[in-house]
Formats: structure tokens, C-alpha cells, sequence
């Protein structure tokens, strides 16, 4: 199973972050945009720690993230653009995520929850964000310039959109996902959801 633990979006994120994605995708056509139904803030990254088939690790992870509580909702501000790692050399295009002083702090207790089952904590600090895009090779037999020309156009664009409002979310569960890869791309099932505030069960 290739799990991971993520904070859901509401329908009119989603749509104004489709907006969005329609508004970027012509141009740059070096790249692979995601789909808004499939848009998440990730907390956690699982992956492959679970086997398929293994019920009583799979139990284990649900017990441990009921344990995980703060003291109010998460609320987050989906707003501006931007590039990993820069503008320069673009790998991936995301769209920030400007939230309330807890959010990390749950991002790190799910990993404090979860790590006494041998599934590894992050190397690098948790940066919250929404993937808008990733971005492939040069394709064999297309020009410098031209490549170049869309990825002008789309920094530009970035450029302009950088104080750009997509919506607003007060959330109080996040939810364990499964990653179920498809021809058509990879979609998200639902395995258990959490109240994560307290004195709200």
C-alpha cells in the first residue's frame, strides 16, 4: 500500500485552484499538471511502510494517528505561485500555503506517532504547499528558444499571480489516504478520517 496523511480541500479551492491550473497549463506543455479533484496539503508521507495485506501493520497506523490532537482548527490561506527549488530552474510549480501556527506542529506529532512503528521522519522541514505542476525533460528535437519562450511566459505569469487569493479553509480532520495508481494517473482513497481538536470527538 502507498499511504500518506494529508488535510483535505474544500470545493471551492478546488475550483478556484482548477481555474488556475487551466489558466498556466498552455503555457508550459513541458509539464505535468496535476488534477484539482486530486489536490491535498500533505502532512505525511507514508509510502510503502504498510505491505499490502498487512492488516495488523495497517491497524497499527490508524491507532496511532487517532492519538494525534491539537488545540484548534487548522486554517489556511491557499495564495501566490512560485517555483522549487527557483524560477531559474524549475522542478516543480506550487501554489503556497499560508497557514495557522499549529499546522506544523501536527505535521511533526504525526510523525512522533507514527515513527515507533519503524516508518521514518522527515530530513527536511515540513513546508506546506499544493503541487500545480512538475516538470519534464526538454523534449528530444525542441529548441532552446522555444523552451525557453514558455518558460518565460510562465514565470511571468507566476510573476503576476504571486499575491493571488485562491481561498480560504478551517479544517478540523485530516484523513489517511491510499495512493492507487492508474493508466489514467494516480487516485486517492479515503482509509480512516481524524478529528484531530480537542474536546471535538
Amino acid at each position: 500500500m502507498r499511504l500518506f496523511v494529508a488535510l483535505d480541500l474544500t470545493a471551492d479551492v478546488r475550483r478556484a485552484l482548477g481555474d488556475l491550473i487551466a489558466k498556466l497549463k498552455p503555457l508550459c506543455v513541458d509539464a505535468r499538471w496535476v488534477r484539482a479533484e486530486g489536490m491535498h496539503v500533505t502532512l505525511k508521507f507514508i509510502g510503502h511502510a504498510v505491505p499490502t495485506g498487512d492488516v495488523e501493520k495497517l491497524d497499527a497506523v490508524r491507532a496511532a494517528l487517532a492519538t494525534v490532537r491539537s488545540d484548534r482548527p487548522v486554517e489556511m490561506n491557499f495564495r501566490g505561485v512560485g517555483f522549487f527549488p527557483n524560477a531559474s530552474r524549475p522542478r516543480v510549480v506550487w501554489c503556497g500555503v499560508h497557514a495557522s501556527e499549529n499546522l506544523a506542529p501536527l505535521a511533526v506529532d504525526i510523525e512522533k506517532a507514527l515513527e515507533p512503528l519503524g516508518i521514518s521522519t522527515e530530513d527536511r522541514a515540513f513546508l506546506p504547499h499544493l503541487t500545480l505542476a512538475r516538470f519534464k525533460p526538454a523534449r528530444s528535437g525542441k529548441s532552446r528558444h522555444s523552451h525557453a519562450a514558455t518558460g518565460e511566459a510562465l514565470r511571468s505569469a507566476a510573476a503576476e499571480m504571486a499575491e493571488g487569493e485562491f481561498g480560504v479553509a478551517c479544517e478540523t480532520e485530516f484523513h489517511l489516504f491510499e495512493s492507487i495508481t492508474k493508466p489514467s494517473g494516480s487516485e486517492y482513497r479515503k482509509v480512516e478520517t481524524y478529528s484531530f481538536v480537542k474536546g471535538s470527538e
